[in-house]
């Protein structure tokens, strides 16, 4: 737990940093990659001391919280349209709510790795939709950062599949239907956006956020979660790492991320994020002091290539 802490202060250094990332809007798709990395640490052990119903619920009341004090300090709590605000609360619902039941189902079932290989198909599924919903185009420098980034998540997965050569097609049901549901989140979040140009990424995710708490208020009458009873069991350092954690995951996570939707093409964007499970095991090796596997390394070489051709570093 004390490496989680000394994590987290490393953490929020690198949100100072974000401020300055406004030239190119994909940096802010990396910020959140790390974030939620980092966060997810936090949430993969309570979520195995509680359940992962409960550490969902928690981060998305955690989230809603900091979202309302955010708009209140920008000075942009205000009602939006209704059309808008209708999407993001369905957005929310179905992708932060329903996608995350979905998507943990099948991280249980057949891992992690596996899971985000049909991940991997979300940027191709997304670039189809895209194109005719907002006739957004990939240009070939994104083709190629795309094929790095894919490339990245698959051998990254290989190391998975060497634990159990076994398929379980529930776990697979699961997981693609996680996908699924997460890309029409994304879609519709841009939609929204694209609807009313004047919203900002806070008042969407604020509005998001609502409708992956309604999902599991009515959740929580057909299974118990019990929010409030396994908060008030934990000690106080305890209490500040799962809020902290939540914040770095969901909060400043989603923030980011949002940003990004707001103008990125939405294909080059999933791409990159799906990456986030890569940080996550980085931050795993740091935290319990274990050597990167050789699929971790390959995989980070393919994902800097990836964003040598997206922000056109021309590194090689």
């Amino acid at each position: 737990m004390d490496c989680i802490k000394n994590c987290l202060g490393v953490e929020f250094s690198i949100y100072l940093k974000v401020k300055i990332m406004r030239d190119n809007i994909y940096l802010y798709a990396v910020a959140s990659n790390l974030f939620f990395a980092l966060g997810s640490q936090v949430f993969a052990y309570y979520s195995r001391k509680f359940s992962s119903l409960w550490m969902n619920f928690f981060k998305a009341t955690i989230a809603i919280f900091c979202f309302s004090l955010t708009l209140v300090w920008l000075g942009e709590f205000s009602l939006i349209s209704l059309t808008p605000m209708l999407v993001f609360l369905t957005s929310g619902f179905i992708g932060l709510g329903m996608g995350d039941v979905f998507l943990l189902n099948g991280f249980a079932k057949i891992g992690p790795g596996r899971t985000m290989v049909l991940f991997s198909f979300q940027p191709l599924i997304i670039g189809i939709l895209s194109y005719f919903l907002f006739d957004q185009s990939v240009d070939e420098r994104k083709l190629v950062a795309i094929f790095f980034f894919l490339a990245c998540i698959i051998i990254f997965a290989m190391e998975s599949f060497r634990a159990t050569k076994k398929w379980d097609l529930s776990g697979i049901l699961y997981a693609f239907i996680g996908m699924t549901v997460d890309a029409i989140g994304i879609l519709l979040t841009r939609y929204a956006f694209d609807y009313d140009s004047s919203i900002t990424a806070w008042q969407g995710n604020f509005y998001r956020t609502s409708g992956a708490i309604l999902f599991f208020i009515l959740l929580i009458n057909f299974k118990p979660i019990n929010l409030v009873q396994n908060f008030k069991s934990l000690h106080l350092g305890s209490k500040s790492i799962v809020i902290i954690g939540a914040i770095l995951g969901t909060f400043l996570s989603l923030g980011c991320y949002l940003i990004a939707i707001q103008q990125a093409n939405l294909a080059t964007l999933t791409a990159l994020s799906i990456n986030a499970t890569i940080f996550a095991s980085l931050f795993e090796c740091i935290i319990y002091k274990k050597w990167p596997s050789r699929y971790l390394i390959i995989s980070f070489i393919f994902f800097f290539g990836g964003m040598n051709y997206l922000l056109d570093l021309n590194l090689f």
